[in-house]
């Protein structure tokens, strides 16, 4: 997964392919934790031929004792790509309004069930903006793609995995620092931590603007919590896991590993199905 063009794209370069055909399908998955609606801003206006997808209902499962944003059922995964027009050949680029993080969810879905060419519109509608690029409140009509689910296409953690992870491997949090620390939790009914695991908040992964951090930049950030670049498994290197409250904010923080050259594993349930068994231990503080 290594290689930063592999894995996000400008917004003039991804302007650039978008002249030819057919260019890669356009994914809008703006979404915020409560509200407003991302379908608000995508009615309001978009990228040229992008179609919306929902966090809630095409890239998660409904909410239950495996979390808040569970995986979803492969055929309701398969048919809502396929509706939005996403084919196993023809490249995809998912994008939100500028944090990253429901697009990155987008990304890692769509690698998970077995898409080889997913890239993350690297500040996402802002740079889009902000470059001078169209947009449109026109909805497209997109035919309909063949992309196949296959489940299983990257690493992923349950709860004792995790719990391993954090006592044997790096486990990092991508909330914030306040949450992790069990100080200021609004979301979910338990405060603090996973045993073991360390405080990343995924903000530190961008920069101001909403666009990834250098891939050395990265790599320095990951490298002082005791990650190192190199293929899972390497000798000596440890294995990383990533969760946050409910494996959005997450799987922002498996591409910035990516983009570091880290490969890491999601823990889907994070948080919010960890404490769904008051067996399971809980840290707070630093």
């Amino acid at each position: 997964m290594s290689g930063a063009g592999r894995l996000i794209v400008s917004a003039p370069s991804l302007a650039g392919e978008l002249a030819g055909q057919p260019g890669p399908v356009l994914l809008d998955a703006r979404w915020r934790l409560g509200g407003p609606p991302g379908i608000d801003g995508y009615r309001a206006g978009h990228l040229p031929g992008a179609v919306f997808v929902d966090l809630d209902r095409d890239l998660s499962g409904p909410p239950g004792p495996a979390g808040r944003h569970p995986l979803p059922d492969p055929a309701v995964f398969q048919a809502a790509m396929r509706a939005a027009g996403v084919s196993r050949d023809r490249p995809v680029v998912v994008y939100d309004d500028g944090d990253g993080l429901p697009a990155a969810r987008g990304w890692w879905m769509l690698r998970y069930h077995g898409h080889g060419d997913v890239r993350v519109l690297d500040g996402g509608y802002r740079a889009w903006l902000a470059a001078g690029l169209p947009v449109t409140a026109a909805a497209p009509a997109p035919e309909a793609g063949d992309f196949t689910a296959r489940p299983g296409q990257m690493p992923v953690l349950d709860a004792a995995a995790a719990a391993s992870t954090g006592r044997a491997g790096l486990l990092v949090d991508a909330r914030s620092a306040e949450r992790y620390r069990g100080e200021n939790e609004t979301v979910d009914p338990v405060a603090g931590h996973i045993p073991g695991a360390v405080s990343a908040p995924s903000a530190g992964n961008v920069n101001p603007d909403g666009t990834f951090k250098s891939a050395t930049e990265l790599a320095a950030r990951f490298a002082a919590l005791g990650a190192r670049p190199g293929p899972a498994g390497a000798e000596g290197a440890p294995a990383v896991g990533s969760y946050c409250g409910s494996g959005v904010t997450a799987a922002h923080e498996v591409l910035a590993l990516a983009l570091a050259g880290i490969p890491a594993a999601l823990y889907v349930g994070s948080w919010s199905d960890w404490i769904t068994d008051p067996a399971r231990p809980v840290s707070t503080g630093g």
